[in-house]
């Protein structure tokens, strides 16, 4: 296939980021055991002057998604012959499976899928496979092995690290017992699940850490407002507040204020690290978040891993994807180097 010129100031946050920050949980080899017959993939594949691409996306309600879609139609345009047709299940499992079945009647010849959630997703996603369609399933998971290949960051190390960062901070402060709050994305997806773990692991290092209070807000910031300021309410003395990403972090700030609560001795910590105007790296520059980790939405890699794919190539199980610690010292490092304005 041929392939033209890159467009790297754009795609900037899928790149693997180096030698930036307090911590960089570097990304792991890929699973050396390749994808095989058993597991959905299909070939030699018909050439063609060009291959669709089905992209269904879990929903565009949080900014992370739209530039994984955004991300994932730029690298799309760097082939000449990949068309890319998008599907929004807008949270919604049931509008998630038709798309995807939507897909499989259209005759797509690749299906890549950020899933709402896993359980519900994963047997129309068996369904591609058993039809020879290849899918890549990206961030989010689905159960057992019936998909092409996964890309996505490591959630549970992430939340280890937002935890033992945590730990760290209430030690350095002299809390004992100190209080957290936890703000969860979607009960059902697996960065969710993956994201709590491995909070509670990291908070191990520092027995008076303590979450008392966790509620679920869907990943929206919309939705977080009201959760947040019912917790806020609640649990005034709360040391720690730990959000799933960075819209929810930000409307814990947003309830804070309308509650007059003063936040310069609260840490507040989120997940994604989008170099937007309105994106996390941006809220740790301007001190209102004080630590976020890079989430790369693997658009980039997605794509590249189509194209190979459909050119015969035999892919890896998984493949994981660098982050960044994001602190007051290095944030406008970072944000420059993902193409921040």
């Amino acid at each position: 296939m041929k392939r033209t010129s890159r467009f790297q100031a754009i795609l900037a946050i899928c790149v693997l980021a180096i030698g930036f920050g307090p911590l960089m949980v570097a990304a792991q080899t890929p699973d050396a055991s390749p994808a095989t017959s058993d597991t959905c993939i299909s070939g030699p594949f018909e050439e063609k002057e060009t291959y669709t691409i089905g992209m269904s996306q879990a929903n565009k309600g949080e900014p992370w998604r739209q530039a994984m879609n955004d991300q994932i139609e730029a690298a799309a345009a760097q082939y000449d012959n990949i068309e890319v047709v998008f599907a929004d299940a807008a949270q919604d499992n049931a509008k998630q499976v038709a798309d995807v079945e939507g897909f499989i009647q259209q005759g797509v010849d690749l299906i890549i899928i950020s899933p709402n959630e896993a359980a519900p997703l994963t047997d129309v996603v068996a369904s591609a496979c058993a039809e020879g369609i290849p899918v890549i399933v990206l961030d989010r998971k689905v159960n057992g092995d019936q998909f092409t290949m996964w890309i996505g960051a490591d959630n549970t190390v992430i939340g280890e690290h937002a935890g033992a960062y945590t730990a760290q901070w209430c030690e350095e402060q002299g809390f004992d017992p100190c209080l957290i709050g936890e703000i969860r994305g979607l009960e059902g997806s697996t960065p969710a699940q993956e994201r709590g773990d491995g909070f509670r692991t990291g908070l191990e290092a520092n027995p008076a850490a303590e979450i008392i209070a966790s509620q679920n807000a869907d990943w929206l910031r919309e939705r977080a407002i009201p959760v947040s300021q019912s917790m806020l309410q609640a649990n005034p003395d709360l040391n720690v507040i730990y959000a799933h990403n960075d819209p929810m972090a930000e409307a814990a700030l947003i309830s804070a204020e309308n509650l007059g609560m003063d936040m310069d001795s609260m840490l507040v910590i989120g997940i994604d690290g989008l170099p937007t105007p309105d994106g996390g790296l941006r809220s740790v520059i301007d001190g209102r978040i004080d630590v976020t980790y890079v989430y790369p939405t693997g658009g980039q890699e997605a794509v590249d891993w189509a194209v190979r794919i459909l050119d015969g190539e035999l892919p890896p199980r998984e493949i994981i994807l660098d982050t960044i610690e994001v602190t007051p010292e290095n944030a406008e490092e970072v944000y420059q180097q993902f193409g921040g304005e």
